[in-house]
């Protein structure tokens, strides 16, 4: 049979099994949505875009020294990329900023050097010294690999041009996970006309299939005194320079080398002290732990925690709350992170079946063990299981927590995955019903997601479904939702929607919202003016989202219609009109402050009107500033007003605040009610192995004030030495004051 039909049939058999297998869980119109959703990417799959963007790497005999300068041999028997195209602000013709990029390698490293030319006298624009920089902040280079051309997953290096490093793990077509961080060595150099690269990544870094001659491979620039960013292959500009849709191909003379044996131990050793103003003692301890690293593959690896310690994550940044619901906040720990998409990905954000976020956080983790990575091209899966300890003062019994998922890619760069969750309590301190209520004996979920992206990055969804297993029915429910998107440059739009069951419980998850059903459709278009000098693009989208209950009746409504406005010097204005409703399910105190409750029921509506203004990024001194004036629950009015300010001695030191004021004027009892949430940064870096900052944070809302200071000295490539002190005092009437001083030894031993 002719293979192009063969691959449609295949295409057409994984859809109808699919749609089936929800058939059972599903209303009529929620299995035609999902069929017609998923049918949609047998007519977008297709060659790789930028298959005929080639650069040939070849092994070299001779020596190369990251030194920043250019004269080795090797790299004058090298494949030249350049002729970059332009992203931004036009996607149309070559970079007026000349770009030169070469890569060679030999048994341990790939070696990338790169000269950045300046047709513009002036200086680089760089935040700082610290690792993994924003983007947009930074005159910077990226390559984005992709070991297995599977335009899925891979890696992403890179450096801003005062030598601060960037690396990640990318996942889902073209993000980047930050988190990740790994050992390899690059040094920079500038010049008057130019900023010059070099860089060695161990093989012994990555995760790649062995024999595997074709890699996808792309370079990015951005340089900020033009306010323009490249890239080697043509792209789109409304997509990221990211994306592997439009990587081109890395060409290897011979299969990359084994990286043999690939094991590392990352113990740690600290000490801290802690005071309590209410308990008046001062408490020390001393802590051991650490992870191993070991590959069991080239592209698979094994992870393990024993009695894990996270005292260096930097603190949330405090918000303001007038949300019914509960609030997420990212995870932040290492152990977490390495291909944290293979659990954390799987729904919406606030549909997630897993949020490691829920281990350990109010107990001591014991151990915990991950597999992760690429079993194939085709294939991914990723296991997690954690140990975590008890407290007798509250009865919380000892806990495991348990993950397994695995991805299958299908069409060109879309996949199918499976996810199972576990909670299972043990040891409980009494066999008694009270505490089984407290701390059900275990909480499960089981579930099959479809995420789709187009050859070309044109259309994106998802579409899922879970289902919970818990000791009592209430537990026992399921959670439903899909989506697609079209996104040209001109035009945005597409529609979602959710339906969570009220007996649906993620207690490994983050679902703060239960029995609804939810529809949210919007559109978008953008203007781009040929003749004017200053603004990019301008336009108008229409945003609509409305909430149901089980017998269809609406609850909540929310229609946005904003306008845009995109500056070529990469500054923005956003303005917002607001129509809201909502009828409130439950009391609830509209001003977050422990005032009187709104009754069940009652039902509110109001108009609003917000601004939001970001200036250009190549300023040393930057700022946002935004407001909101209109209605609020009660017939009542809230004013508030927010801002970010910045300003940068670069490279070394960025300082950053943030401001905001809120104005609740509601009947009485309520009357007046105002707060204000302050915060202050300063990120100073000596070197990009030097680092020290501090974070002070109050919020009257909550009558909290914290301090949070931080010393890093990265020794060794990922071996570190911290020096941190919290200082977190909650106001009357609470008054209480906490102090605590923590010093950290973390060294990588590699083999």
């Amino acid at each position: 049979m002719n293979s192009k039909y063969s691959n449609g049939l295949t295409e057409f058999s994984i859809l109808t099994l699919l749609c089936k297998s929800l058939d059972s869980f599903l209303t009529v119109r929620f299995y035609l949505f999902i069929c017609f959703f998923l049918s949609v990417v047998t007519l977008l799959s297709a060659q790789k875009k930028n298959a005929d963007y080639r650069l040939h790497i070849r092994k070299t005999f001779s020596p190369v020294t990251i030194d920043g300068i250019i004269d080795e041999e090797a790299w004058k028997e090298t494949d030249v990329a350049k002729d970059f195209f332009m992203v931004l602000p036009e996607d149309k013709g070559k970079s007026q900023q000349l770009s030169e990029v070469r890569m060679c390698y030999d048994d341990k490293n790939i070696y990338l050097s790169a000269v950045f030319y300046n047709n513009i006298p002036g200086p680089y624009y760089v935040e700082s010294l610290r690792r993994d920089f924003s983007f947009g902040k930074n005159d910077n280079f990226l390559i984005f690999i992709d070991p297995f051309n599977n335009q899925t997953t891979g890696f992403s290096f890179g450096a801003n041009a005062a030598g601060a490093q960037w690396d990640g793990t990318m996942n889902n077509g073209g993000k980047v996970d930050l988190n990740w961080d790994s050992k390899w060595i690059s040094k920079v150099k500038q010049e008057e006309d130019k900023w010059v690269l070099e860089m060695a990544v161990p093989f012994k870094s990555i995760r790649y299939k062995k024999g595997v001659k074709e890699w996808g491979i792309n370079f990015s620039r951005l340089d900020l005194k033009t306010s323009e960013k490249s890239s080697w292959t043509p792209i789109p500009r409304q997509f990221p320079t990211a994306s592997l849709a439009y990587s081109g191909v890395l060409v290897w003379d011979e299969a990359p080398p084994e990286p043999g044996i690939n094991f590392s131990l990352i113990p740690y050793v600290l000490g801290s002290a802690s005071n309590n103003s209410n308990e008046k003692t001062t408490d020390y301890e001393t802590k051991i732990g650490g992870d191993v690293k070991f590959a069991l593959s080239s592209a698979l690896n094994l992870d393990l925690t024993i009695n894990p310690d996270f005292s260096q994550v930097e603190v949330d940044q405090q918000i303001v709350n007038l949300d019914r619901f509960e609030l997420f906040y990212p995870e932040k720990r290492q152990f977490f992170l390495e291909n944290a998409d293979l659990f954390a990905n799987f729904g919406y954000g606030n549909i997630r079946p897993f949020f490691s976020r829920r281990i350990g956080l109010d107990v001591p983790i014991h151990a915990g063990i991950r597999l992760s990575g690429n079993l194939n091209e085709n294939w991914r899966m990723g296991l997690m299981d954690m140990q975590t300890a008890s407290d007798e003062e509250t009865g919380l019994p000892s806990q495991n927590f348990a993950a397994l998922s695995f991805q299958r890619k299908v069409f060109s760069q879309s996949s199918i995955g499976l996810m199972f969750v576990n909670k299972q309590s043990i040891n409980y301190p009494e066999e008694t019903d009270e505490y089984y209520d407290l701390y059900p004996k275990f909480n499960r979920n089981l579930g099959l997601e479809y995420n789709l992206a187009s050859y070309n990055n044109l259309w994106t969804g998802k579409a899922f479904i879970f289902k919970s297993f818990s000791p009592d029915e209430s537990g026992n429910g399921f959670t439903q939702a899909a989506n697609i998107e079209y996104k040209k440059q001109d035009w945005n739009f597409g529609i979602k929607e959710e339906y969570v069951d009220k007996d649906y419980r993620a207690e490994v998850g983050f679902v703060p919202r239960n029995n609804y059903f939810k529809i949210n459709p919007f559109v978008g278009y953008l203007f781009y003016p040929k003749k004017n000098k200053k603004l990019l693009s301008h336009g108008p989208k229409w945003i609509s989202i409305y909430y149901f209950d089980d017998d269809f009746k609406k609850t909540d409504n929310l229609n946005l219609l904003q306008y845009f406005l995109n500056f070529r010097n990469r500054s923005s204005f956003k303005i917002t009109l607001i129509n809201e409703f909502v009828e409130l399910l439950e009391p609830f105190d509209p001003t977050g402050t422990d005032k009187p409750e709104l009754p069940a029921g009652s039902r509110h509506h109001w108009n609003a009107l917000r601004m939001n203004y970001s200036s250009k990024p190549q300023s040393m001194f930057t700022y946002k500033i935004g407001g909101r004036v209109g209605g609020y629950y009660q017939d009542g009015s809230w004013m508030s007003v927010d801002n970010e300010l910045g300003y940068r001695f670069q490279p070394y030191v960025s300082l950053s605040s943030v401001i905001s004021y809120n104005n609740i004027n509601m009947p009485a009892p309520y009357n007046t009610t105002e707060f204000w949430l302050v915060g202050a940064k300063a990120d100073i870096t000596f070197t990009n192995k030097l680092f020290f900052a501090t974070l002070f944070q109050y919020n009257q809302q909550t009558k909290n004030f914290n301090l949070n200071s931080r010393f890093q000295w990265r020794y060794q490539p990922a071996s570190d030495l911290f020096l941190v002190y919290t200082y977190n005092d909650l106001l009357p009437p609470f008054d209480e004051r906490t102090h605590s001083l923590t010093l950290k030894l973390v060294y990588w031993f590699n083999k």
